[in-house]
């Protein structure tokens, strides 16, 4: 009589816990934005989650400590315009967070240790560059102040965050919307999935594929993709049957895939977190009240079934702790924040072992805080393996979070002027020409160079030379009179298309 082999592995008996109510955040009105992002992100000082708020978008950022009821009065980042879509730490500086919404804009902020004490309105960096609504967001996880947006314009856009500068622009290779967006290990590959039912593999600063696959997965609902380990693809998605499936893909041989399983017939997107150190990814479903995890290996089937969490609450939304976060005296491997309609609920994954002694065959060095190279590096062809630390100790920043500077004499006109001439471009171009034209002996009387030089240039220029003199004129010389005396000429029309 045969006897079953039963594959032998260390995470075979990991179990998922809800933490104590006690230690749960309570009385929060989570977002109920129709939207496939996590709604939620975490590091070692801080949850963030997006919410409900009235006459635009905001988001809440909360200590890790300050657990039990939440006072509704409790401060909220409250600058966006319209509904909040997307929001991620820093990587690199655990005070930063970007949050993107359908305003089209992405912002950057910094929360004080400790959290906030009134509302934060006014963010260190306004990013503009999308047409319309902004939903994904990546930092880049070795380059300094790189990040990743990609909105429903079709477009994805890499900017460097110091200088507020979009340096990379991928607008005509996604024809629909765009499902996902992540990096690769060291941040020298980019991996999207679109509605246009491709997977493409992406050399970021060249903006050309490197290879792409055509319907990963048969069903015309989203596919979500992530990077595992060695360059492989794992994805989900689902069937022409709407089955939920799961997939593994070697991107050099993208023509089958190395395994390809179907789990339920739910209708929930699967959200996939990978776990480089242990090889484990987590998969969680908007609407589901479980989470299921799989252990990635280099032997067939490849992506290996572990076991489940289930709970009676469905959740709304996840956040995933990075390692660096997890109390590693407790066999913790991964702690996961689930959102539920009013409350957000930390799970914590272990492993259980009968020792106290630190666990080295769960814990190798991993990613820490510091990056490896800054973003003008990165953006000149550079790229840097991530800077790994050791967790025997428990994580202990030996440093001072990565100072976040901005370059403000840039990031003043960057903003809000190269905004003004764009909209200028495409709404008046002759009009404005003409009203400068006019209104300029009248309104700038006082300087001889302005009244010769400006007029001049009105009436034999190009209206792309006049932008390029005004924005000259700003951003080398900071001469905002002259942007004053420009607007007030401009007045009468722009108050007439605009």
């Amino acid at each position: 009589m045969s006897r079953k082999v039963v594959r032998t592995s260390k995470f075979r008996h990991v179990f998922g816990q809800a933490v104590k109510a006690d230690q749960c955040y309570d009385d929060i009105r989570i977002s109920q934005m129709t939207w496939d992002s996590n709604f939620c992100s975490v590091n070692p000082k801080f949850v963030a989650m997006i919410v409900d708020a009235s006459g635009g978008g905001a988001f809440i950022v909360l200590p890790l400590s300050k657990t039990g009821r939440i006072d509704m009065s409790l401060p909220t980042v409250c600058g966006h315009t319209g509904p909040v879509l997307d929001i991620e730490f820093c990587p690199h500086n655990d005070n930063i967070i970007a949050s993107c919404s359908e305003d089209c804009s992405v912002m950057i902020w910094e929360i004080p240790d400790g959290g906030l004490i009134s509302p934060l309105k006014d963010p260190v960096v306004k990013l503009d560059g999308h047409s319309k609504r902004v939903g994904i967001l990546s930092w880049h996880p070795t380059a300094h102040n790189v990040l990743m947006s990609a909105g429903c314009d079709n477009v994805v856009i890499l900017w460097n965050v110091v200088h507020g500068e979009a340096v990379v622009r991928i607008d005509s290779m996604h024809t629909d919307l765009i499902y996902s967006a992540c990096w690769n290990r060291n941040g020298s590959q980019i991996l999207t999935s679109c509605k246009d039912k491709k997977l493409r593999v992406i050399d970021p600063r060249k903006g050309s594929v490197i290879c792409e696959k055509d319907k990963p997965h048969e069903g015309s609902r989203p596919v979500r993709a992530v990077f595992v380990s060695d360059g492989k693809i794992l994805t989900t998605g689902f069937s022409r049957m709407s089955e939920r499936q799961v997939a593994l893909w070697d991107p050099n041989n993208f023509s089958e895939p190395l395994t390809l399983q179907e789990l339920d017939t739910s209708s929930g997107v699967l959200l996939p977190f990978f776990d480089p150190d242990t090889g484990v990814v987590y998969l969680c479903g908007k609407g589901d009240s479980s989470i299921r995890y799989f252990e990635v290996t280099d032997e067939a089937p490849y992506v290996h079934y572990l076991s489940m969490y289930s709970s009676k609450e469905s959740q709304k939304g996840m956040g995933y702790m990075p390692k660096r976060g997890l109390e590693v005296n407790k066999c913790e491997i991964a702690r996961f924040y689930k959102l539920h309609e009013r409350k957000c609920e930390p799970i914590v994954m272990t492993v259980p072992r009968k020792s106290d002694l630190f666990q080295e065959d769960l814990y190798p060095d991993t990613i820490g805080p510091e990056p490896s190279l800054e973003a003008d590096d990165w953006f000149a062809g550079k790229n840097g393996e991530p800077i790994l630390i050791s967790l025997k100790d428990g994580f202990v920043a030996t440093t001072k979070n990565k100072e976040f500077k901005v370059i403000k004499s840039l990031m003043a006109t960057t903003s809000s002027s190269s905004k003004m001439v764009e909209q200028m471009r495409e709404a008046l171009k002759e009009k404005c020409k003409w009203t400068c034209t006019k209104y300029a002996n009248n309104e700038i009387r006082k300087g001889a160079y302005w009244k010769e030089h400006f007029v001049e240039l009105c009436e034999k220029s190009s209206w792309d030379t006049i932008l390029q003199s005004i924005s000259d004129q700003i951003l080398l010389f900071g001469d905002f009179t002259f942007l004053k005396r420009i607007l007030i000429c401009l007045k009468p029309i722009l108050i007439y298309v605009l």
